[in-house]
């Protein structure tokens, strides 16, 4: 008897526990696919990441006058960590110094090519003036020794007399042309010598330049900051192995950490709402924790295809209204533009609405039955829809279509 009570009260347990779990089931479902209208602020946001940039900041060049020399491309050889703060003075990176050795190699045996063309045309010059020297010399002599014939001669002929006369004028006019030749020749060794001269000038101030360039292949950092790579045309970073030219000369650059940004990009669909001057809020991917408050400073009107992408997206920038220590250039950043906020509204669930042709319309839990009403509706975003009539406050409607409710009639507004 005993044994027959026992069980039966474990049964009835069982019973009740089944009974217990069948109806909480039955509420947690109901609760699940239900939501209530609540009043409250309507927020219209659009979301879009983005990537962290300084809107001012200081470029770290490569060698200035490489254009000089016919270096177009200069190879990145070692180049410092990103993200590494250094001071003014300290060592930035390194550039392929090969090409610019190479035409300092090839001045220097310019060099030794004109200094030995100086030297032979200062043993030329000397040579040749020597022999012009000479020549006056044996002419004045000559003159000399013919001027005391002639006054030895006072009892000679007089044919003889006119004879060592003729003979002296000719000297004196060959002296003449030879001193003028002389004075000619002289200005034309003069000019040679300043040519090569020049030419041996010209290469040494070419080598002393390109020895100076050598050394602008090592770059230092002229201010204090933090090293953040720059980007190629299409949009890789450049780092060891990229290459640099006149045109694009930078390696690196020191952003300055006060005046942050939000580099972004939206879809066309998005683009329409965004304005000027629209308040966001800024969250980094690295710090959950940290969210910034920004304005929109620019929107782009023309799109622009990304790599890998026939989608049109438009550039848009976010100020930053204040700074954290912790925000580096190149982080992920996401967005959250607010187009429009409207307080004191009745809203519900996007997944609340239904739709018959033109009639929006919600299921409405009504004591033990289901209304199938009509309303009408405000703004939306990703998340609810604002109502503007056909519902109060706290009722509550189904988040998917009940059962049994496909013969109900919609009741329509009045």
């Amino acid at each position: 008897m005993n044994k027959k009570r026992i069980a039966y009260i474990v049964g009835a347990i069982v019973l009740i526990i089944i009974a217990y779990s069948y109806f909480n089931s039955n509420n947690d479902k109901d609760v699940s696919l239900t939501a209530k209208v609540v009043k409250g602020t309507f927020l219209n946001e659009v979301f879009i990441s983005g990537e962290a940039q300084s809107t001012s900041s200081k470029k770290i060049n490569g060698p200035s006058n490489a254009r000089r020399f016919n270096i177009y491309q200069i190879k990145i050889q070692d180049l410092v960590a990103e993200g590494t703060i250094v001071k003014k003075g300290d060592y930035i990176g390194k550039l392929d110094a090969s090409e610019v050795n190479g035409k300092i190699n090839e001045a220097q045996l310019n060099l030794e090519k004109a200094q030995s063309r100086f030297t032979q045309q200062q043993l030329d010059t000397t040579l040749t003036l020597k022999q012009e020297r000479n020549s006056i010399k044996d002419l004045l002599f000559n003159i000399e020794e013919d001027s005391l014939e002639l006054e030895r001669s006072i009892y000679e002929p007089p044919a003889t007399i006119r004879s060592l006369e003729n003979k002296i004028e000719k000297t004196a006019r060959d002296l003449k042309e030879k001193k003028a030749d002389y004075s000619i020749k002289k200005r034309q060794a003069n000019a040679k010598m300043i040519e090569v001269g020049t030419e041996v000038s010209k290469i040494s101030k070419q080598i002393e330049e390109l020895l100076q360039l050598q050394k602008e292949f090592t770059i230092y950092s002229d201010d204090a900051g933090m090293v953040t790579y720059v980007k190629e045309w299409n949009g890789t970073k450049k780092k060891v192995g990229s290459t640099i030219s006149p045109w694009e000369p930078a390696i690196a650059s020191l952003p300055d950490l006060t005046k942050m940004e939000s580099k972004t990009y939206s879809n066309e669909v998005d683009i329409r709402k965004i304005k000027k001057d629209l308040p966001v809020k800024i969250g980094f991917d690295a710090f959950p924790d940290i969210e910034l408050d920004g304005i929109v400073t620019d929107v782009a009107n023309v799109g622009e295809t990304k790599a890998g992408s026939d989608i049109k997206l438009f550039q848009v920038l976010i100020k930053l209204n204040e700074t954290n220590e912790n925000i580096r250039p190149g982080m992920t950043t996401s967005n959250k533009i607010l187009i429009d906020q409207k307080n004191n509204v009745l809203m519900i669930p996007l997944e609340a609405i239904f739709a018959n042709d033109s009639i929006s319309y919600t299921y409405v839990k009504s004591g033990l039955s289901i209304d199938k009403r009509q309303v009408e509706l405000g703004l939306s975003n990703n998340e609810v829809v604002i109502i503007t009539k056909g519902l109060k406050e706290d009722d509550v409607v189904y988040l998917n279509k009940p059962e049994d409710t496909d013969n109900k009639s919609i009741t329509l507004l009045k």
